[in-house]
């Protein structure tokens, strides 16, 4: 283009600009001269709409400004630009494969723009955009409407959450993957919902329906996006939300209120200052609010039985697969996680391992660890015998690696964790043996079987492995073994520490009376049922918000509550005294609040009755909760080796996290206990790892200084000494060393003159 229209096109782009400001400050004076140019825009609308390739002379080049300065002033002249949204609609779904890249993106920007002044919704703008993103061959056009279309849902559930869009953009993008399965249009679905799935925007069962559709598609990339999502989905919300809390964290305000008073005073300081605090009262105040419950994408299916099915038998089982055995791995996961989860049966999915459990198979370990994660106790255990027995045979030999015979045993120590009964005693008998393996990874994975069955099954064993706790339970009949099928019965948690509490209140006001403390009438149930009541009224007369201390029992220590009949809700009082005074009523509470509840036969046979025979006050909720406060901080005490091998043994077993993904980690074993046959990157990439959980063991000194870096201050004179090289300091220590004892005299003199002058520049004055 020549430089004369080049500068006139550039004079009309400013002039404008200015009529642009004008306009928005006195809409009304400047009417006629926004007529003119609107009467300029129909003009050169018909001329562009005649031939819309033209787009490299100076009238395409004079449509885009005029574009952009109606779209600007339309809210100032709303019954003129009534139109205006419709003809930009209608350009960019005509012709948006021919026009011309700049005019194309302010076409987008324009509608944009009418959005943001509510001249047209959010529904109008994202059905033009929609169809666009899905059918353009432009790269560039497809990045620009998926950023435009993010935006426009982001800032539409700000404030608050936009039910209707959302519900519309949903329905659309459902039926978008719906249409053609084997499409890959159906991947932008996949692209919007993970995004507004991370940003916690979309947290509905409707959006997990949307990616499970995509998930059973025919399209190959469309199938790993469907996976992808619920395989770390739910983990990229929860690192979206951590950056977030760590931007906020970031602000200083006394280091940036330092910094202005020392400064130069600016309006652009005053402003940063005010931006900031206002975030961190936003951080407060979001600190102070109930956090959001929000659900796995796993627990919003629909169906999730027919979804493993589904998935199970069109992408692994299907001899037609498009997908590679890395696409196959992914489905096998997703597959067992919700077998695992939700506790389906599909009896074919545990011989379709047989083929892969091999030492030589790639990603041989995400098998196994697929094979543990979708087993269950309603597994029946015939289906897991040959599994477990092919894993025996091919991993488990005097020949085979130490690293392969620790997955091995691994491998069946998880799937028995999950389904104790598909072990045979006979093969049990052989793995335990390798315990005496020289080989750490091994010998621990033997261990960790023997120890498992030594809680859940202790009769499998020989009477010299058991174990003293083992036998011991077995005898008693506290450790049987649990049937197919058996479920552990439902109760309060921490009731029995109610009932034991109560019976104890119940025996000293019967001692304080000079009553028989063994013998219980029905007067003892009614007055601690009207004591209870009357306890709840006195604590809804004088309710405090604020917590009490949280009274936990140690070895110099124990805390019980005195409270009288009328105060059996009021935080308990500390009381100390020696252990040897204690009388066998009080160690019976200690033992019943720092032991957790056992699980077996006998426990569940005595369970308390104090649920189903009375009705729970509000002031019993309340105790109730403390003294499972009280019983959870107590566990967490130093005890004896046998209560931590048993609360140990528990954690494995019974409370393991039943969300938690098994990795493939976790079967192949603790990699440090090989640390010998680590390369050089491995042992420095194990040793970082370390330091990161010796993070918040710092000194006190440590973290001073690492306070004063941050705040950009220096050491003192004292603390650069101790850095100073050991070779400038020899000569003069040496010296030290060899003063005669008149010298010495003479440097305490001299450090007593210069202490009277003031130092040595005689600061004190003369």
């Amino acid at each position: 283009m020549p430089k004369r229209k080049l500068a006139a096109l550039e004079k009309v782009d400013a002039d404008l600009t200015n009529l642009q400001h004008k306009i928005k400050r006195d809409p009304a004076s400047y009417r006629s001269e926004f007529q003119d140019q609107w009467l300029q825009y129909q003009n050169q609308r018909e001329i562009f709409l005649a031939n819309p390739t033209s787009t490299f002379d100076s009238s395409a080049t004079s449509f885009k400004d005029l574009l952009e300065f109606i779209a600007h002033v339309s809210d100032c002249y709303k019954s003129e630009t009534k139109d205006f949204p419709q003809h930009l609609i209608e350009i960019l779904n005509a012709h948006h494969e021919s026009l011309e890249p700049e005019l194309r993106e302010k076409i987008v920007g324009s509608l944009v723009l009418l959005r943001k002044k509510d001249i047209i919704d959010s529904n109008t703008l994202l059905q033009c955009l929609f169809p666009i993103l899905t059918a353009t061959s432009s790269k560039n056009l497809r990045a620009l409407l998926l950023q435009k279309i993010l935006s426009d849902l982001r800032n539409s559930n700000s404030k608050t959450t936009n039910h209707k869009l959302n519900r519309n953009v949903q329905t659309i993008l459902h039926n978008l993957v719906l249409a053609d399965r084997a499409s890959s249009k159906a991947l932008w679905a996949v692209k919007i919902t993970r995004e507004m799935w991370k940003r916690q925007i979309w947290t509905d069962a409707k959006a997990v329906e949307i990616m499970k559709e995509c998930a059973l598609a025919d399209n190959e990339k469309v199938i790993v996006g469907g996976v992808r999502f619920f395989l770390g989905g739910d983990k990229e919300r929860e690192e979206q939300e951590e950056e977030s809390d760590e931007d906020d964290e970031q602000i200083d305000m006394r280091r940036l209120r330092h910094q202005i008073g020392i400064n130069k005073k600016s309006k652009k300081a005053d402003r940063s200052l005010k931006k900031a605090a206002t975030t961190v009262k936003k951080r407060e105040k979001k600190k102070t609010q109930p956090h959001m419950l929000n659900f796995s994408a796993f627990h919003l299916l629909h169906n999730p039985q027919g979804f493993a099915e589904d998935l199970f038998q069109k992408h692994l089982q299907a001899v037609k697969s498009k997908l590679n055995l890395e696409h196959k791995l992914q489905v096998l996961q997703l597959v067992s996680r919700l077998i695992g989860l939700h506790k389906l049966i599909i009896v074919p999915f545990y011989s379709y391992f047989l083929k892969f459990l091999k030492p030589k198979q790639p990603s041989v370990t995400t098998f196994l660890a697929c094979l543990a994660q979708g087993t269950h106790s309603q597994v029946p255990p015939d289906e897991l015998e040959k599994p477990i027995q092919t894993i025996a045979n091919e991993f488990v030999s005097e020949a085979a690696a130490g690293e392969v015979a620790a997955s091995g045993l691994n491998a069946i120590r998880e799937i028995c964790v999950r389904q104790p009964l598909c072990m045979n005693e006979t093969l049990l008998h052989d793995l335990i043996m390798y315990r005496k393996s020289k080989d750490k990874g091994v010998m621990m994975a033997a261990k960790g079987l023997l120890g498992l069955y030594r809680q859940v099954n202790p009769e499998m064993l020989k009477s010299r492995d058991r174990g003293r706790d083992a036998a011991l339970g077995l005898k008693s009949g506290e450790r049987t073994q649990q049937r197919y099928g058996e479920e552990a019965a439902g109760e309060i948690e921490g009731l029995e520490l109610l009932e034991k509490w109560k019976e104890e209140e119940r025996r000293r006001r019967r001692i304080e009376k000079g009553l028989d403390p063994d013998i219980s009438g029905q007067e003892d149930s009614e007055e601690d049922e009207e004591a209870a009541w009357n306890a709840w009224n006195v604590e809804d007369e004088d309710s405090d918000d604020s917590g009490g201390w949280i009274n936990v029992e140690s070895d110099e220590e124990i805390n019980i509550s005195d409270s009288d009949d009328d105060e059996a809700s009021k935080p308990s009082k500390k009381v100390k005294f020696d252990l040897s005074a204690t009388d066998d009523k009080e160690n019976d509470f200690k033992k019943a609040t720092s032991e957790a509840p056992s699980t077996t036969a006998s426990t569940t046979a005595s369970q308390s009755k104090l649920a189903t025979t009375r009705i729970l006050t509000p002031a019993d909720l309340a105790k109730l909760h403390e003294l499972r406060t009280t019983a959870s901080v107590s566990s967490q005490l130093p005890t004896s080796h046998a209560k931590h091998h048993n609360a140990a043994a528990r954690q494995t077993n019974s409370q393991r996290h039943i969300d938690d993904e098994l990795t493939a980690d976790a079967i192949t074993g603790l990699k440090h206990l090989s640390a010998g046959k680590l390369t050089k990157e491995e042992k420095a990439k194990l040793q970082e790892e370390f330091k990161k959980d010796r993070a918040e063991h710092k000194s006190k000194a440590e973290r001073k200084k690492e306070r004063k870096e941050a705040e950009g201050k220096s050491t003192t004179n004292k603390e650069k000494a101790r850095k100073k090289n050991f070779l400038m300091t020899l000569g003069k220590a040496k010296r030290k060393g060899k003063r005669s004892l008149v010298e010495h005299q003479r440097v305490l003199r001299g450090h007593v003159d210069r202490a009277k002058r003031g130092g040595k520049r005689g600061n004190m004055g003369k």
